[in-house]
């Protein structure tokens, strides 16, 4: 069994320092390590896998090896058209193509330096599939689940998780929109037997099973502790080491100690955005905005960026995050991901009415929030209402279907109920008249399957979280049956966008576009090559893997 190199006092000089734990750096140090490049990580929390290892572990890049297994390779020119008809100008065309063109190479060597396998996620669209060189088959792959025995100790400094699951209780992403339908459909209960199956026999085999987010980021560990990448926890950046304009090392804090560490090649930050930094929100992110309202990892405080632009960085799409409507919930917020695709459901704003398509890709649902919210109307909180047909039904925020609402979440406000619409908008403090109306014109076009306000369900990615039995729209259903539920929504958010401009090497640029000698970033430190959308699940991880090994490729060519 491998084990992490002892621990040991910072060294006082690498060829190359890599900030950030997460799946940008991981891949950064694995990246410079291969290189030959003497490689050093440091990680401000004691844990490894940041945001990467909280979310649901989907990469985003066209082409990859998983993806021309499951025979779903598609043509290049497809996959930088869609970038091209959504991204658009907002980020230049040679950092996209570079992403496209380079992100297959990424994964053969993460297959090649790591114990991580990934496999084509089935049907789950592009989120703008419909737009030029869109997918409805979808782009994404997802880690294959692995038994982490192999970290040994190491693998209790994991990230926490987002949400809490029993042990060896493994969930895909292709096994969650089966589970998400209840008893619906015969998958749901056949695949729930089998996620149950496989945890009884990972136990009696004591093995440590893990997918999604956190199978990347052990996977990536296991490569370090391979490759004899040494990580120092618990060592936070405070800023960047200049000299004659070129930055030659961090200075960094690690029990209550300021030090230097000396970078001989080059500063990779894989730092994270700042979604936990309320005044960097409240600076520069629509208002209103928490903290609270974010699932990114408590320490994304946003070190990096702010060390960028003390050092001259130039900074873009800081008012911008990976948004989606999240649950307040009072153990913590809940992103809200297939339970407002589901039929049975809209969300009103604070006048009682529909506002957009429910279904749509999440970073766009909190953009239409945000650009309600400047109207005046009110769209902070929104209120999701559902029946109690939908909830007999459906998973929601983790419980099963017919499972009641735990009395704290009525406690905390997050849930109302009430026997009649009319009451409920008493209970939520909408107008009754427009919410009934709301209701009422809503289930005239569930019973036509056509949404004629928002179009809801004509989008293969709609479809995607929707329920086959419900016909002629699986996206739309009526709302009549007693009681009647509101769950609060908010503008929640995976993470920011917002960062450090870099070029198609990842290497941080000036106002002037040159770039700062040494320094280079990627992932959500750096501003998002996606812009101001989002590609299709795992449009996150796949740019942070993919630019994190570019940044080392460039500092292993360049000259000292």
């Amino acid at each position: 069994m491998t084990t992490p190199l002892p621990p040991r006092d910072l060294p006082e000089a690498a060829d190359v320092v890599v900030v950030g734990a997460g799946g940008a750096g991981m891949t950064a140090a694995l990246a410079s390590q291969a290189r030959g490049l003497e490689t050093v990580l440091i990680e401000k929390s004691g844990y490894f896998g940041g945001s990467t290892a909280r979310s649901g572990g989907g990469v985003w890049i066209p082409n990859n090896y998983a993806l021309e297994a499951a025979g779903q390779g598609d043509d290049p020119e497809l996959s930088r058209l869609y970038l091209d008809s959504i991204v658009g100008d907002v980020v230049p065309k040679v950092r996209r193509d570079t992403y496209l063109e380079r992100g297959p190479e990424v994964m053969d060597f993460i297959r090649e330096r790591t114990p991580l396998r990934f496999t084509w996620v089935p049907q789950y669209a592009d989120y703008h599939p419909e737009a030029p060189g869109g997918r409805a088959a979808g782009r994404s792959a997802e880690p294959v689940p692995m038994d982490a025995r192999f970290l040994g100790d190491e693998l209790a400094r994991l990230h926490p998780q987002y949400t809490k699951a029993p042990a060896n209780m493994i969930v895909t992403q292709a096994d969650f929109r089966k589970i998400s339908l209840g008893l619906r459909t015969l998958r749901g209960p056949v695949t729930m037997a089998k996620v149950l199956l496989r945890r009884i026999v990972s136990l009696v085999r004591g093995q440590r099973m893990y997918a999604m987010g956190n199978a990347i980021a052990i996977g990536l560990r296991k490569g370090l502790m391979d490759a004899g990448v040494p990580v120092h926890y618990d060592t936070e950046l405070r800023d960047l080491v200049l000299e004659d304009g070129r930055v030659v090392g961090v200075r960094v804090l690690r029990d209550g100690a300021e030090s230097v560490i000396r970078a001989r090649r080059g500063v990779i930050l894989g730092s994270g955005g700042f979604e936990k930094n309320l005044e960097l929100r409240e600076k520069y992110q629509p208002e209103p905005t928490s903290v609270d309202w974010t699932t990114g990892s408590q320490f994304n405080t946003g070190g990096g960026v702010l060390a960028g632009i003390a050092a001259g960085a130039q900074t873009d799409l800081m008012d911008d995050a990976w948004w989606g409507p999240t649950i307040p919930l009072p153990s913590g917020p809940w992103f809200c991901l297939a339970e407002r695709n589901l039929p049975g459901s809209i969300i009103v704003n604070q006048a009682g009415r529909r506002f957009m398509n429910e279904a749509q890709p999440y970073v766009e649902a909190v953009h239409e929030i945000y650009r309600g919210e400047a109207t005046g109307i009110g769209h902070v909180p929104a209120w999701m209402i559902v029946d109690q047909r939908y909830r007999n039904r459906y998973l929601f925020a983790g419980l099963s279907p017919r499972q009641p609402f735990p009395g704290r979440w009525y406690k905390n406000g997050t849930v109302r109920k009430a026997a009649t619409l009319k009451a409920l908008a008493a209970e939520i403090g909408v107008p009754a008249d427009a919410l009934v109306e709301t209701v009422e014109r809503f289930n005239g076009f569930a019973r036509a399957g056509v949404d004629g306000d928002f179009h809801r369900g004509e989008s293969a990615y709609d479809k995607y979280y929707s329920d086959p039995r419900v016909k002629p729209n699986p996206s739309l259903h009526v709302i009549d049956e007693t009681p009647f539920y509101a769950v609060k929504i908010v503008p929640g958010d995976l993470g920011t966008k917002g960062g450090l401009v870099t070029d198609e090497h990842a290497r941080v640029l000036r106002p002037d576009g040159s770039a700062i000698p040494g320094l280079y970033a990627a992932g959500n430190v750096s501003s998002a090559v996606m812009g101001r959308t989002y590609a299709g699940p795992g449009a996150t991880i796949g740019p942070a893997l993919t630019f994190g090994y570019l940044a080392a490729e460039d500092i292993a060519r360049t000259e000292d």
